[in-house]
C-alpha cells in the first residue's frame, strides 16, 4: 500500500465510532447553514495542505471533504471518550467530578501546535463540567498560532432536552445534523487506551452565556460570534 493510502487509513481507522444511531433514528437528517464554516472555508483553497481534526465521531463526509482538497484530517470522539466510567472520582471536598489529567493524558495527544484548523462542534455544551476548561486549554496548544476553532453553543431557548448532534460537512456553508444516540460498548482511544462508553443520551449540561464563552477563549487572540435562528450561537476562536 503507498505510504499516502497507509496515512488515510491510519487517520481513519484511529477515530472512533461511538455515534452509532439506532435504527429508528439513523435516517433522520436536518441541515442547517453555519455562517462559522463559511469563514472556516475560507482557508481551504490554501496550497499548503492543511491539518484539521474534527472532535467527534468518524465521519465519511467529513473526510472525504478535505481530503479531496489535498488536506489532512484527525478524527476523536472526545464525548465518548467522556463517558468512560472509570473516570469518575472524589474530589478534595468530597464531590464527584471526572479525573481531568488521566482524561488529558489518554486523549487529545497531539504535538504543540500541529492543527490549522479544530472543528469543536457542539463538544462544550454536552461535556462535563470538569472536563470543558482543561479540553479547551489543550486545544489551543494543539492549534496553530493563527488557526481556527469553530464551536457551536446552544441559547437557554433550545431548552434541556436539546438533542447532541453529529455535524457532516455538505458544503462551505452546510452541514447535516445527525442525533447521537450512543450505545454501550467498549472501544480504544488514539492511544490505546479502553474507554467504556455509556449507553444513556449525552443531555445538555449547561448553557453559557457571551460573557462566560469569552471567558472560556479568554487565551485566544480573538473570537467571533454568529447568531443563527435555531437557537444556536457559532463562535469562531482565532488562536
Amino acid at each position: 500500500m503507498a505510504p499516502a493510502a497507509q496515512n488515510f487509513m491510519r487517520l481513519f481507522r484511529g477515530s472512533s465510532s461511538g455515534s452509532e444511531q439506532n435504527p429508528s433514528t439513523h435516517d433522520l437528517r436536518l441541515t442547517r447553514r453555519s455562517s462559522g464554516l463559511v469563514e472556516v472555508s475560507k482557508l481551504l483553497p490554501s496550497e499548503q495542505p492543511l491539518c484539521i481534526l474534527d472532535l467527534g465521531s468518524t465521519s465519511a463526509a467529513n473526510i472525504r471533504y478535505f481530503t479531496e482538497g489535498g488536506h489532512k484530517i484527525y478524527s476523536e470522539d472526545i464525548l465518548v471518550a467522556s463517558s468512560d466510567s472509570s473516570l469518575a472520582i472524589v474530589d478534595e471536598e468530597g464531590k464527584p467530578t471526572l479525573d481531568s489529567k488521566r482524561f488529558l493524558s489518554e486523549n487529545l495527544t497531539y504535538p504543540a501546535a500541529h492543527f490549522d484548523i479544530v472543528f469543536c462542534w457542539n463538544l462544550p455544551d454536552y461535556l462535563d463540567e470538569s472536563l470543558v476548561k482543561p479540553v479547551v486549554g489543550r486545544l489551543w496548544t494543539v492549534l496553530k498560532p493563527g488557526g481556527l476553532l469553530l464551536a457551536f453553543f446552544h441559547t437557554r431557548e433550545a431548552g434541556p432536552d436539546a438533542p447532541c448532534f453529529r455535524y457532516h460537512i455538505v458544503s462551505n456553508d452546510t452541514l447535516e445534523m445527525h442525533p447521537i444516540e450512543p450505545r454501550r460498548e467498549i472501544r480504544r482511544g488514539p492511544t490505546g487506551a479502553v474507554h467504556t462508553a455509556s449507553g444513556e443520551r449525552f443531555r445538555l449540561q449547561r448553557v453559557f452565556n457571551n460573557r462566560h464563552i469569552e471567558n472560556l477563549f479568554r487565551d485566544f487572540a480573538s473570537i467571533k460570534f454568529f447568531l443563527s435562528r435555531d437557537n444556536v450561537r457559532e463562535v469562531l476562536a482565532v488562536r
